[in-house]
């Protein structure tokens, strides 16, 4: 664990780096990107296969449904047919050249007689039937649960190969492979992302300095059965902390995080700059939740795509206990569990949250609620708050009070396609707009089903000014509309008709995601429009 590290540290306190360990790291990061996406397209496919089964079995619970009830009809034609006396039973049997008056009742009798038998027999296919069609669904329910196991091996195949990569992986390599993002991060995000950056290589630095690879986690888990050379971490109360260590080296103390933490605090810092986008997970684009899954996936460690999930999958941290690489959430009381970010330290975390509008590190006051996924939890944690809301990764709501529309220093349609995000079929908004609207169409869905539906976001000035030709008197002069700003959206689906429940619950539910109903659009404003929204009261 303790090896001797052959190369002594520079003047500057910086140690060397092999001339390999840029390459070193640009390979670890194309195997374990390219083994990140052979597991999630497992998981994929389980997910596929498990969804077959469940329909399998509905149908054939359906089919076994259907089987018995023609097995009670045919139930009943036998009951009936039993209270009969013969003469009932075999009509026919009654003719006579004795009583040829009586002929016509007797085949009447008959027929019926033949009819009973006849819906008998076709009861009795219809069971016949149902039951093959029950006995096949069940059969096709058990190939897509052998399947959709099978996908799951192999996706837990994957992250035992991912998590031996990271066993072996030199701290110096790391180091390389955190600095290997080359997106670029927004005005004053810069300096953030670049000092915690500098700080997660320094600590990296330390331990190579040192000549100490980081264990696996598992044996990092149980502060009181620690590798040889290493001690139990304890917080101000003296309490051990499970899932890291100390040594001590050269007269320092040391923390000692697990090589998974490493590979993912490692992954997570090589994503920086790229944009947030609502429930990606990556490559190119992520979510919040996307952001932590893709990382902790390079790190070995399989974690969910939804936020609760994550949770679960970590065992709550308690105050003072906090280590690099736990899972920092933030709350709202109307989505619960809202945002996550990776922790850095201090008050940092590296997130993809909507109002950073990429992957970026920034700062949390409150701590309070985060989990450690290097030690799993023996039963899920309750989660530490609920809403009815689904998650807004932070999606921000614009400042109270009237502000003006301009920004960015564009003019009023004018604003470069590279400065805009999308919200899908074409439609595109300021980020921030954006990712509010994103929240805010998820929570719609909850409601109703469907997404929100839109005709109409940013507008070019050309667009204006043909808009303007075409409905004069209900658009704004060409170069002065809010959707030149890409702060507007007009709506449909019930929500342009007044009166209606789509139209109550953006009433009620559309200032929560920032999202205003201006005074002039109002039923009784100068120029009713009930389709029309803003991101903010705008001048």
């Amino acid at each position: 664990m303790l090896a001797a590290f052959v190369q002594p540290p520079t003047e500057a306190g910086q140690v060397p780096q092999p001339a390999s360990a840029a390459g070193q790291a640009q390979q670890t990061s194309a195997t374990l990107t390219a083994a990140a996406a052979r597991y999630r397209a497992a998981l994929t496919e389980a997910t596929h296969f498990e969804t077959q089964a469940r329909q399998a079995r509905e149908a054939g619970s359906t089919a076994l449904a259907a089987a018995a009830a023609a097995r009670a009809l045919v139930g009943d034609h036998a009951a009936i047919l039993y209270q009969r006396n013969p003469s009932e039973r075999w009509p026919l049997a009654q003719l006579s050249v004795h009583a040829p008056e009586a002929t016509a009742d007797v085949l009447h009798a008959a027929g019926l007689a033949e009819q009973l038998t006849a819906d008998r027999d076709a009861q009795v296919a219809r069971a016949a039937v149902a039951a093959v069609r029950a006995a096949e669904q069940i059969d096709a329910a058990d190939t897509a649960d052998a399947l959709a196991a099978d996908a799951h091996r192999r996706a837990e195949g994957v992250l035992t190969e991912i998590r031996a990569v990271v066993a072996d992986l030199d701290p110096a390599v790391s180091a390389q492979w955190a600095a290997s993002g080359t997106s670029l991060s927004s005005a004053g995000q810069d300096a953030a992302n670049a000092a915690a950056l500098a700080g997660w290589q320094d600590q990296l630095a330390q331990l190579a300095l040192a000549g100490i690879t980081p264990p696996p986690a598992a044996d990092l888990a149980d502060p009181a059965d620690l590798p040889v050379g290493l001690a139990a971490l304890r917080d101000a109360a003296g309490a051990p902390v499970p899932g890291v260590a100390t040594t001590y080296v050269a007269g320092r103390t040391l923390t000692v995080l697990p090589a998974e933490t490493v590979a993912a605090v490692s992954a997570a810092f090589a994503q920086l700059g790229k944009p947030y986008v609502a429930d990606r997970t990556g490559p190119d684009r992520y979510g919040c939740a996307g952001l932590v899954a893709a990382a902790w996936t390079q790190g070995g460690i399989g974690l969910p795509g939804d936020l609760a999930g994550q949770w679960a999958q970590g065992t709550p941290v308690p105050a003072g206990q906090l280590q690099v690489g736990d899972l920092v959430f933030s709350t709202d009381p109307r989505s619960g569990l809202d945002d996550a970010g990776i922790y850095l330290g201090g008050t940092s975390v590296l997130s993809a949250s909507a109002d950073r509008r990429q992957v970026a590190v920034r700062e949390l006051a409150d701590l309070s609620t985060a989990v450690r996924v290097t030690v799993p939890p023996a039963t899920p944690a309750p989660l530490p708050v609920t809403g009815p809301f689904p998650a807004t990764c932070s999606a921000p709501t614009p400042t109270a009070g009237t502000t003006s529309a301009a920004w960015g220093g564009w003019s009023n349609g004018r604003i470069p396609a590279d400065q805009l995000c999308t919200i899908g079929k074409g439609h595109r908004l300021r980020c921030d707009a954006a990712a509010a609207y994103t929240a805010m169409s998820a929570a719609y869905q909850t409601a109703f089903g469907t997404p929100l539906c839109i005709t109409d976001s940013y507008r070019s000035l050309d667009a204006q000014v043909d808009a303007h030709h075409r409905k004069p008197k209900i658009t704004a002069v060409p170069g002065t509309s809010n959707h030149g700003w890409a702060l507007a959206v007009d709506l449909c689906g019930g929500i342009n008709v007044f009166g209606t429940a789509q139209t109550a619950w953006m009433q009620l539910n559309a200032g929560y995601y920032g999202w205003v109903h201006p005074d002039w659009a109002q039923a009784d404003g100068t120029n009713p429009e009930p389709w029309h929204w803003e991101y903010g009261a705008l001048a």
